[in-house]
């Protein structure tokens, strides 16, 4: 693997790790309703793609302006997983080990969110019920949970990362 794309995703990658985990912190340290809001997976989709691109086109200008898919789409994954990874990893320590408390209350707020959304949509009150009942069991902050949630984030990444890489890819041409 070329030189230039390793370094620019993991370069690109470190960057989204900081730049996630800290809107982990703020959220857990400032204002945890910010885990209930439904705007937040426009976040959680559009920054890493944003540093994952930028990863390819980092490469693609440290190779002279030309890129292979396969480099292109390397440098983007190497970027988005490193970056979640770390993300995860800071959410899984403040939840399960530094303030676990915090991931209940966070719980308990979704689960007020969901309700109200679902009161507001005409829900008839068994379902309602029966969705509590479902919520509840879930740890949504457990090792497991996260570790299964950033594994069906990433094919939502790399499906991105496919498209990307082929608008990002550029021939060299042949003399």
């Amino acid at each position: 693997m070329e030189k230039a794309v390793k370094s620019s995703g993991v370069s690109q990658g470190i960057t989204l790790g900081v730049i996630l985990s800290l809107i982990t912190v703020i959220g857990y340290a400032v204002y945890q309703d910010l885990f209930t809001k439904w705007w937040m997976i426009f976040i959680q989709i559009g920054i890493p793609v944003t540093l994952g691109i930028i990863a390819g086109v980092k490469a693609k200008k440290l190779l002279g302006g030309f890129i292979s898919f396969k480099s292109a789409f390397t440098a983007y994954f190497i970027a988005i997983a490193l970056g979640t990874l770390i993300s995860m990893l800071v959410s899984v320590v403040i939840f399960n080990f530094v303030d676990p408390d915090a991931a209940i209350a966070i719980k308990e707020k979704s689960i007020e969110v969901s309700v109200a959304m679902m009161e507001r949509f005409g829900t008839p009150q068994e379902a309602i019920d029966q969705t509590i009942t479902e919520l509840e069991k879930q740890d949504t902050f457990g090792i497991g949970t996260q570790i299964k949630g950033w594994f069906i984030w990433m094919v939502v990444y790399i499906i991105i990362g496919l498209l990307a890489s082929l608008a990002v890819k550029k021939k060299e041409p042949e003399y």
